[in-house]
């Protein structure tokens, strides 16, 4: 661990909730925190980065700087309310929000950002800078969506794919951290269920009434396999949900502080960096999300 959490800031509502979500982290972690501002100037605007020509330089008042020093300062007072005990950095970058976040991520343990900024179009529910770095950043991105429920589980969306084991090591984790109970939850259909072979081979290919149910069980006890001995504290709840991924997820983070999510699992299409399950969250979840990108994904 870098010992380091990134927290985007652009000025919006979402964004400064991400900020005390993100302050939150750091003090949990011991780690510290780095706030930071991106932006980009269009020349079509014609917005002075500094003060106006005709102005004495001093004070440097004006531009989309001061405007951007202003706003990274009133995130830095909201995280050290929040947190007073952690050391908080921030920087202002020159560049596409996405572009600098994702480059931040690379130092970072983990990368916090609101759900939509000041750039969303209206009824756009998550932000394309959310979505991007869900895809593409090189540590796990928490996406701040609605308050968590304080005393509410981490529910660890699990499905059993390889892809997924750096999730589920991120949510076993984050209920150490937090002191909370967590709810790995796998579900199912008779579509998306691997169908196990029969044990006569002499039979079809077909299975007794409740061998799938009994498959997805023992799915979901081996991707957790080894996390309870590495994490005794940790109480944890086994949810097997005959249903869809999606619709169950977001039911359950009607109660949870956090969803936990790998970026694709094993239905996912090759090359395809978020799955429809991760982004589905981003869109409608009830609470926080962390997207964790498995192994080799990162690129």
């Amino acid at each position: 661990m870098s010992g380091l959490v990134v927290v985007g800031v652009d000025g919006s509502t979402s964004s400064l909730a991400a900020v005390e979500v993100a302050a939150r982290e750091a003090r949990l972690r011991g780690a510290g925190l780095r706030v930071v501002h991106a932006f980009v100037v269009w020349p079509p605007t014609h917005v002075p980065l500094g003060p106006p020509p005709l102005e004495p330089p001093e004070p440097p008042e004006g531009g989309l700087r001061d405007m951007a020093d202003r706003l990274v300062t009133e995130a830095v007072e909201r995280a050290r309310t929040v947190a007073p005990d952690v050391d908080t950095s921030h920087v202002v970058v020159t560049a596409e929000p996405v572009t600098a976040l994702e480059a931040q991520s690379r130092a970072a343990e983990l990368v916090v950002v609101g759900s939509r900024g000041m750039g969303g179009f209206v009824g756009l529910l998550a932000g394309s800078t959310a979505v991007h770095l869900a895809a593409h950043g090189s540590c796990p991105v928490l996406v701040v969506r609605e308050q968590p429920h304080a005393d509410g589980p981490i529910v660890l969306g699990v499905d059993g794919s390889a892809a997924g084991h750096k999730a589920v090591d991120f949510a076993f984790a984050e209920a150490a951290l937090r002191d909370a109970p967590l709810v790995a939850q796998h579900a199912w259909t008779t579509w998306n269920a691997p169908m196990p072979a029969p044990q006569d081979k002499s039979m079809p290919y077909a299975n007794p009434p409740g061998a799938l149910a009994e498959e997805e069980e023992r799915l979901l006890s081996e991707a957790l396999a080894g996390r309870q001995e590495r994490y005794p504290g940790v109480m944890v709840e086994h949810k097997v949900v005959h249903g869809g991924t999606r619709e169950s997820l977001i039911e359950a983070s009607r109660s949870a502080q956090l969803v936990v999510v790998g970026a694709r699992g094993r239905g996912g299409f090759s090359g395809l960096l978020l799955g429809s399950v991760s982004q589905a969250l981003l869109h409608h979840a009830h609470c926080p999300v962390a997207v964790v990108r498995g192994a080799g994904e990162h690129r």
